[in-house]
């Protein structure tokens, strides 16, 4: 039985949480490459007081 969310190529082999050996992840509607995701506001916000006590 060939899974939908193959993206094609018949190679696709997908785990539990809809991610493909290839990188791709199924976001419910296709495979696609996930999108690199944004730095936390928390962590940006210590990331710069960090900085900002190094530089006193």
């Amino acid at each position: 039985m060939e899974d939908e969310r193959c993206c094609g190529s018949g190679t696709c082999i997908i785990n539990a949480e809809g991610r493909c050996w290839c990188g791709q992840q199924w976001d419910g509607v296709s495979m696609s490459f996930p999108k690199p995701h944004e730095e936390a506001p928390a962590v940006r916000e210590a990331s710069k007081a960090a900085e900002l006590k190094q530089s006193e």
